[in-house]
């Protein structure tokens, strides 16, 4: 199994170098991929590509589901990372608890 942690939600702009080559070997080898939190060359946001992406057979997520991550293939599972709710209440983001002492969830996007 292929981890792929080579970008990350801040990632600007397309991979280049050393990253693109990565992403084109993880991508060619025919092996399992996971993605942690976003495959890399993937926009957390919009789930555009700007080059080449990872194409991951799961991708687990942390602490809440990107937007972007409704356009990529693959399982999506979303980590708790232990924030607290009060957190979110700051920001103004509303969440329902949905870990219920789990560790993690497999999630969808709807339709």
């Amino acid at each position: 199994m292929i981890v792929d942690a080579l970008t990350g939600y801040g990632l600007v702009g397309a991979p280049r170098g050393r990253v693109a080559e990565l992403i084109e070997i993880a991508n060619q080898s025919g092996g399992r991929i996971l993605s942690l939190d976003v495959p890399s060359g993937v926009n957390a946001t919009t789930g555009a590509a700007l080059g080449g992406a990872i194409r991951p057979e799961r991708t687990l997520t942390l602490a809440l589901p990107k937007t972007g991550l409704a356009r990529v293939a693959g399982e999506l599972y979303v980590a708790d990372i232990g924030i607290p709710l009060s957190v979110y209440e700051r920001l103004s983001i509303v969440v329902q608890p949905f870990f219920r002492g789990r560790y993690s969830v497999r999630v969808s996007f709807a339709g």
